[in-house]
C-alpha cells in the first residue's frame, strides 16, 4: 500500500515540475485570448449534443469521439464547409483579440520599463555608488 501512495505523489510532483496544470491557469489569469477551435472541433460541439440526445445513457467520452471522428471522415467537403466557415470566423475574431491583447501588453511593458529606468540608473545599490564616488575622489587627490 505504501508504494502506491508514493507513486501518486511522484506523479503529482512531476506534473508540478513540468508545469502541467499550472500553465492553463496562468494563461487564463493573464487575460490572453484562447486559441480558436478547428473546423472539426466546431463540428464536435454540435455533434456531441446530438449524440447525447440519442444516447443519454452513454458516459464514455471515447465513444463520442470515435463516433464523431467516423462521421467527420465520412463527410464530403460540401458538408464540412459550414463548419470550416464558422472556424474561419472564430479564427478572425481570435486574431483581432490577440492583436488587441499584444498591443495592450506592449504598452504596459513599455510603461513598466520607463518606470524602472527612472527609479534606478543602474544595478548597483546606493552604497555601491557612494563607494565608487569616494574611490574616484581619492584617485583625483
Amino acid at each position: 500500500m505504501k508504494g502506491k501512495a508514493d507513486a501518486s505523489t511522484k506523479g503529482e510532483s512531476r506534473l508540478k515540475a513540468a508545469g502541467g496544470a499550472g500553465k492553463r491557469k496562468k494563461a487564463a489569469a493573464s487575460g490572453k485570448p484562447k486559441r480558436p477551435p478547428s473546423a472539426f472541433f466546431v463540428f464536435m460541439s454540435e455533434f456531441r449534443q446530438e449524440y447525447q440526445a440519442q444516447h443519454p445513457d452513454n458516459k464514455s467520452v471515447a465513444a463520442v469521439s470515435k463516433a464523431a471522428g467516423g462521421k467527420w471522415r465520412a463527410m464530403s467537403e460540401e458538408e464540412k464547409a459550414p463548419y470550416q466557415e464558422k472556424a474561419g470566423q472564430k479564427k478572425q475574431d481570435y486574431e483581432k483579440s490577440k492583436a488587441d491583447f499584444n498591443k495592450k501588453e506592449s504598452t504596459s511593458s513599455k510603461k513598466a520599463k520607463t518606470q524602472d529606468d527612472e527609479g534606478e540608473g543602474s544595478d548597483k545599490s546606493k552604497s555601491e555608488i557612494d563607494d565608487d564616488d569616494e574611490e574616484e575622489n581619492e584617485e583625483d587627490e
